[in-house]
């Protein structure tokens, strides 16, 4: 990120990024500072956009290929369009080979580092990982926001604030945005405030809900799935989500059984640290033969729910009641 604000600080853009990862608050920042150096209104005869799988690779050049109207560039933003996992030697040749007066910004989740396209992306232009940030530049974000905003609060609730909402930055954004509104007539922010106001991230239910399997507390397990139902969660969401708490819990079990520290933990397996304690006494709960155990069951339960042999609502109800009775 260090090379992309030094770019856009000068005005120097090189001629393609590929801007990629789990971040979208930070893609779609950087996405329109960098567009907007070259296109201020992003619109017009020398901008074309496009989104998702099947754009035409054809059409793409074509356009890159036509000289700007009345302008020194053109400009192409193309997001999400699943290039960047397969070959697309045609592009690929044609990104290493072609005249500056066309810019590329390509805006992705996930990208396969062998492939051409990006091999020719990095020869000619840069790609850039926006990822989640970690908890403690979160808080200096988040503490940023608040002094801009004339409030004062604690590193403490800061922290509790991102315990509550989430690591995702546009989500952070929207719910501290309500407690801006909510606190609008004082300036200090409390944990009250927060607890009042804010909108539990669905993965803190499922953290409640696995350490209710856990302790064994089947109709405690239950009522949690229920709610994500009422709250139109679709179940094999709330599966995978549950699968992949407990395969953090089997992480976090066998890593700190080496004697790595917390810390070291949470850069492993990219979870912010201070969940770190939380995970490790829900892991005290299970054998790592039962994890696995679990993990399988989950993989199983997915498979028979898309090959239609189970519904997906009781495929779900039915691996929460097995582990938790």
């Amino acid at each position: 990120m260090k090379e992309l604000n030094e770019d856009l600080k000068s005005g120097q853009l090189a001629p393609v990024y590929l801007l990629y990862g789990e971040e979208a608050y930070l893609k779609r920042q950087y996405k329109e500072r960098l567009g907007k150096v070259l296109i201020p209104e992003l619109e017009g005869m020398n901008y074309a956009y496009y989104e998702g799988k099947g754009i035409a690779i054809g059409e793409v050049i074509d356009q890159a290929e036509t000289l700007p109207f009345f302008a020194e560039h053109r400009l192409i933003i193309i997001e999400n369009s699943g290039f960047f996992k397969g070959a697309q030697p045609e592009l690929a040749e044609y990104i290493k080979t072609m005249e500056t007066r066309t810019y590329f910004i390509f805006v992705e989740t996930e990208v396969d580092k062998r492939s051409r396209l990006y091999k020719a992306v990095q020869q000619k232009g840069k790609a850039v990982e926006l990822a989640r940030q970690t908890e403690s530049t979160l808080v200096k974000w988040i503490a940023g926001m608040v002094k801009k905003e004339a409030k004062r609060t604690t590193e403490e609730t800061l922290r509790y604030f991102i315990a509550k909402v989430g690591m995702d930055m546009e989500h952070i954004q929207n719910e501290l945005e309500k407690v801006f509104a909510y606190t609008i007539d004082r300036e200090e922010i409390t944990k009250e405030d927060i607890d009042a106001i804010c909108t539990v991230q669905i993965s803190n239910h499922i953290f409640d809900m696995v350490d209710a399997v856990a302790y064994k507390q089947q109709t405690k397990a239950l009522d949690y799935y229920y709610d994500l139902l009422a709250l139109k969660e679709p179940p094999m969401r709330i599966l995978y989500l549950l699968s992949r708490q407990f395969k953090i819990i089997l992480q976090v079990k066998e890593l700190a059984s080496l004697g790595h520290p917390y810390k070291k933990i949470a850069e492993d397996i990219k979870v912010p640290s201070f969940a770190i304690s939380k995970y490790q006494n829900q892991a005290k709960a299970f054998r790592g033969k039962e994890l696995r155990e679990i993990l399988e069951m989950s993989a199983n339960t997915e498979e028979q729910v898309k090959t239609g042999r189970l519904n997906d609502v009781i495929g779900v109800e039915l691996f929460i009641v097995q582990y938790s009775k």
